[in-house]
């Protein structure tokens, strides 16, 4: 890739340790490169804008299809940060199921974390990734993870998420995330704080970077 920048993508089911993973090596990096060496997009801001549809209609969309994503702007994104031009990132408000007013602008860095379910499932985006990374675990931790979070952070109901889990989440993991593993270069068991992984991911990138 002729790029300054160095691009992870990190991929696996919905509260499989993605996020931690990539705040973890994100924190630990930094610290290391220096402050602005590193940065993350995260796929979530890049769910489709739904303003024509009302709050109860955008309740019923299936997010885990890769329909919901505009992976095309994504895309748009990744090769103008390769080409070492700034971005303007969406920002989502899961709370209303849309994108808000505003966005936020991401300069180029040395490292690039992208981090979401269905980075793996797009060949378009997988082309732009140096090191594709996928979240391996059990799906009944993904679940438990999911229902603390979606009630503490984005303003859920227990019903909501149980529901929401059977009727998009799960089957779309099966269809689309689950077979996405077949493209990883490293497979992550047991989560985000796994350190084999998190210290062979940074010993990697501190390699690229050289």
């Amino acid at each position: 890739m002729n790029s300054t920048s160095i691009f992870i993508g990190i991929a696996g089911a919905s509260a499989s340790g993605k996020s931690l993973l990539a705040q973890t090596i994100h924190q630990e990096l930094q610290a290391e490169l220096g402050t602005g060496a590193i940065s993350i997009i995260k796929e979530d801001s890049y769910y489709k804008e739904r303003g024509d549809l009302s709050f109860e209609q955008r309740g019923q969309i299936n997010y885990d299809h890769p329909s919901a994503f505009d992976h095309h702007l994504l895309i748009e994104h990744l090769d103008a940060l390769i080409n070492q031009q700034a971005v303007q990132i969406p920002v989502y408000d899961y709370t209303v199921h849309n994108r808000s007013d505003h966005s936020k602008t991401l300069i180029p860095t040395r490292v690039i974390i992208v981090e979401g379910i269905l980075l793996l499932n797009d060949k378009a985006i997988r082309k732009r990734l140096d090191t594709k990374v996928f979240m391996d675990t059990d799906l009944d931790i993904c679940l438990l993870r999911r229902l603390k979070r979606d009630i503490e952070e984005r303003g859920r109901t227990v019903d909501s998420v149980i529901e929401q889990y059977k009727r998009t989440v799960r089957p779309m993991f099966m269809e689309f995330v689950q077979p996405s593993k077949q493209y990883a270069d490293i497979i992550v068991p047991r989560g985000g704080k796994n350190r084999v992984v998190i210290e062979m991911l940074k010993a990697r990138i501190k390699q690229m970077l050289e």
